[in-house]
């Protein structure tokens, strides 16, 4: 941490923040793999797929062959959608983080810095359905640095942030799978509001939810 330096985003720092989200995005495909699995629409059809196959082909390898490669479509799946998902993110802000985040005195990305390279990052932007707080966004930090202190640093720059510009709270979304981000954020201070399917059908049928935490914060004196 004594070579950590948290500072503003820079255009030089494009690629670095489009690796970290990346690849930070691609690690939740095994654990959102799992929730699927988990599910009791995929159970049965797995089952009801064994179990036909075996009486009508009266072998055990065919069964076996199907189930497994039913197994590996859903694993593609479900990367196909965490692919579709990190594409959209690109177009949406990380293509055009200055013009996003850089342009207006509520709005802000920030890089961590260790050893001049780029380990992690964060944004906030004014909260779409909670005008009194900011959103907290693209907070991930690089596998060789967790562990470190770096992303409770970052939470603690974005409420700062949201503080010093007269902001009552910051609100964030994170998914179900990521078990070590609620971890982190409930250490920090947020407190979990609600938890909600995501309205598209693949989320709906495989009960893929989203939990919305917030964290309150006192302005500071104007």
């Amino acid at each position: 941490m004594a070579s950590l330096q948290i500072r503003r985003y820079e255009g030089d720092d494009e690629e670095a923040v489009k690796e970290i989200f990346t690849m930070g995005m691609s690690e939740h495909v095994p654990s959102s793999f799992m929730h699927l699995l988990k599910q009791p629409l995929m159970q049965m059809l797995c089952v009801c797929v064994f179990c036909t196959l075996m009486a009508t082909s009266k072998s055990v390898i065919l069964p076996i062959l199907a189930v497994t490669l039913l197994l590996a479509g859903g694993r593609q799946l479900v990367s196909y959608l965490f692919n579709s998902y990190i594409d959209e993110s690109m177009r949406r802000d990380l293509n055009k983080i200055q013009e996003t985040y850089c342009s207006s005195p509520n709005t802000c990305f920030w890089v961590a810095e260790s050893d001049g390279r780029v380990v992690a990052t964060v944004a906030c932007l004014p909260a779409e359905k909670h005008p009194e707080c900011l959103e907290l966004k693209r907070m991930s930090v690089k596998r060789s640095h967790r562990g470190q202190g770096i992303a409770k640093a970052m939470c603690r720059t974005v409420a700062e942030f949201a503080r010093s510009r007269g902001y009552l709270g910051v609100v964030l979304y994170t998914s179900v799978v990521q078990t070590d981000a609620q971890h982190l954020y409930e250490h920090v201070g947020y407190q979990k509001v609600r938890q909600f399917v995501v309205p598209e059908f693949f989320a709906k049928i495989t009960n893929f939810s989203l939990i919305e935490y917030r964290l309150d914060v006192q302005p500071s004196p104007r």
